[in-house]
């Protein structure tokens, strides 16, 4: 395909290179490649328990080393609120109270849900803040009938309106309340940093937003700063920076040819939380732990969360130094062969690596690579990513996190090989960004371009297919050295619907 010279003009603003969209135009036409499972990772099989003893030792080895260390940690944050009030929405959208009772809409409708929200009400930490807006929006509202009284409430809580949270980012909304306060999850990701990413009684936190809302963070920060440096006894050093739009891709129509709008333009669309590598590779430090925005818990369980981060942690540090001291020992002597049963013997036993080198510098290039260790959490039917064996193009095998829409649904045993999974992921990772001379790695060149995702969106009423960079914790970490650490259930707390809130570890009383 050849662009005119108005579509080359397009394709440079945004950043990109024709080239590059050429390249995502040839992914659609060829399709993604399923990824090929040997196994789901299971106890003993690639994904680590320890006892209460060496839990205690890696919290040890951790603390001790901390202060020596820069940590950061790395929040994606940009993600809008509006899943967590889908069937919220859907009440709005389906329900007028001047048409038609309430009971007789419960009755036509699958209301649990909505009828759990209802119930929870006055447990919810942002309940003041709607009651005044509603008071004030509609002075008469107590006399209005409950249909009536319901769907205005839910409008208020969505719309532009009334609080907006529809359209707000996840980290803006309150979500535990206190006696003096209520804590947006922004706020209880700071506090929880407070409790194990500090070095030298500093936090340093980087999160990636949406551009619109930067400052809606900044105005967050102020107002709890001195609250949460209070109660951490640490200074919190904030961050930010967003997808980069050189990591957009190209949307096609369902015939693989360039979508265009009502001007003719061509339609690029941000690429999925893969495209974070980008924002990954420019932090500088040596341990960066990734969690997501929504996974928090109210104050008192903070500390069981921070044991478990350092346990990870404790075990990246007791596994980075093992395989640097190979490293700068292959470097000194480079013409010791015992040095490759050494490798050999670390790599099988201790970074789940299979295909072993046959020589010291293919040793010393599987050694030298960035290390990521995952907490793992038991099975509960969970949506989410899981720990499997996979085998590559080339014929190696590794440990990875792999999405169900990279698996062939429709092969028999792949699917029967998912269905052994024991665990899946939480999103609970602690990263080793640098090598054994202390220099930063080029995340990039780790990456398996090839382990993305092709998926159908809408967009002016039409059906389009977009192209999803390979995951930043699947595809994007793809040749990293890669452990599996079981964590407890207890650290997996994500709030994916307002309803979530409601359960024990969002609630103070």
């Amino acid at each position: 395909m050849k662009f005119s010279k108005r579509e080359i003009e397009q394709i440079k603003a945004h950043h990109l290179t024709p080239e590059k969209v050429l390249g995502d135009l040839q992914q659609f036409e060829k399709g993604i490649p399923f990824t090929h499972l040997i196994s789901a990772a299971t106890h003993n099989n690639g994904i680590l328990t320890f006892s209460i003893e060496q839990q205690n030792d890696l919290v040890a080895l951790y603390e001790k080393n901390q202060n020596t260390n820069t940590i950061v940690k790395f929040v994606p944050a940009s993600g809008a609120a509006t899943r967590m009030f889908e069937h919220l929405h859907h009440f709005v959208d389906t329900y007028n109270p001047d048409e038609q009772k309430f009971n007789a809409y419960l009755k036509e409708n699958d209301p649990q849900m909505l009828q759990e929200f209802l119930k929870g009400l006055p447990h919810f930490a942002f309940i003041k803040k709607l009651r005044k807006k509603i008071r004030k929006r509609f002075p008469d509202y107590k006399f209005y009938k409950k249909g009536k009284r319901t769907h205005l409430l839910v409008k208020t809580l969505l719309e532009e309106e009334g609080l907006n949270y529809s359209n707000l980012p996840k980290g803006l909304i309150p979500f535990h309340r206190y006696n003096k306060n209520t804590a947006t999850a922004f706020e209880e990701q700071l506090l929880e940093a407070g409790h194990y990413a500090t070095s030298q009684s500093q936090a340093y936190l980087h999160f990636t937003f949406s551009e619109q809302f930067v400052e809606d963070f900044k105005k967050e920060f102020i107002n709890v700063k001195n609250r949460v440096e209070r109660k951490a006894k640490c200074t919190f050093n904030i961050s930010y920076s967003f997808q980069k739009s050189s990591t957009d891709t190209i949307a096609v129509t369902l015939n693989n040819k360039p979508f265009r709008d009502g001007d003719k333009n061509f339609h690029f669309r941000p690429a999925g939380h893969g495209a974070l590598i980008e924002n990954l590779n420019d932090i500088d430090a040596d341990l960066v732990f990734i969690k997501n925005i929504d996974n928090v818990v109210i104050e008192s369980k903070v500390e069981e969360i921070a044991r478990h981060k350092k346990i990870l942690a404790g075990k990246l540090m007791e596994v980075q130094s093992k395989a640097f001291k190979l490293l700068k020992t292959i470097d000194k002597f480079p013409n010791e062969q015992t040095l490759l049963r050494d490798a050999r013997g670390f790599m099988a036993s201790e970074l789940n690596i299979k295909n072993l080198p046959e020589n010291l510098e293919a040793a010393k290039n599987l050694l030298n690579r960035p290390i990521r260790v995952c907490g793992m959490v038991q099975n509960t039917g969970a949506p989410g990513g899981g720990p499997f064996w996979v085998q590559r193009p080339d014929g190696s095998i590794s440990l990875q996190i792999v999405e169900l829409s990279q698996v062939d649904t429709s092969d028999t045993h792949q699917m029967n090989i998912v269905k052994e999974a024991t665990h899946f992921n939480p999103v609970d990772l602690v990263c080793g960004l640098k090598n054994y001379k202390g220099e930063k790695f080029d995340l990039t060149r780790y990456v398996n371009p090839n382990s993305g995702f092709i998926s159908h969106k809408s967009h002016q009423g039409k059906t389009i297919k977009a192209l999803e960079l390979p995951g930043l914790w699947n595809g994007a970490m793809a040749h990293w050295n890669t452990l599996f650490v079981e964590v407890p259930l207890s650290t997996f707390n994500p709030v994916k619907t307002v309803n979530d809130l409601l359960k024990e570890t969002h609630q103070v009383i």
